[in-house]
């Protein structure tokens, strides 16, 4: 097999997906809602066109998602009181409890997915992939800046 930078990161990014999937769907929530989940949870009282910019979404897609998680009790969707023409989003109890799952979910993937490196190595990992992030941001070929979570 290739024994590429790409390629590994292709092969954890899938086993965090696996991992996480099976974790969300026990509280009915899909991996592609669980980005909306995570930005909502860090900016509550956002507008659904400031999360569609910030997920790098269509305006459309975004809708329909809103409505599935409001369906779904993990999200109010209140008029924004300055503006009776706009919306405001915020986490149910239930979104609350997803937002914290999702982050401990992170943090068992990190553990277990790391339990084979010594601190200091694990260490020297994550700030490798930090500057990578970091070097990074935004030059995703047409100037992506990622989730913005």
């Amino acid at each position: 097999m290739i024994r590429s930078f790409a390629y590994f990161i292709t092969l954890l990014r899938k086993d965090f997906a696996e991992y996480c999937g099976r974790k969300l769907e026990e509280i009915g929530l899909s991996q592609g809602l669980l980005f909306f989940i995570l930005y909502i949870g860090k900016h509550p009282g956002c507008s659904p066109r400031e999360l569609a910019v910030a997920l790098k979404m269509d305006s459309g897609h975004v809708a329909r998602s809103l409505t599935r998680l409001e369906q779904a009790g993990f999200i109010f969707q209140n008029l924004n009181p300055r503006d009776r023409r706009a919306h405001i989003l915020e986490l149910t109890a239930k979104g609350r409890e997803a937002f914290d799952l999702s982050h401990a979910l992170f943090f068992q993937w990190d553990r277990e997915i790391l339990s084979g490196l010594e601190p200091e190595e694990r260490q020297i990992l994550l700030s490798l992939l930090e500057r990578l992030a970091e070097d990074r941001r935004g030059t995703c070929g047409e100037g992506a800046s990622g989730h913005g979570l």
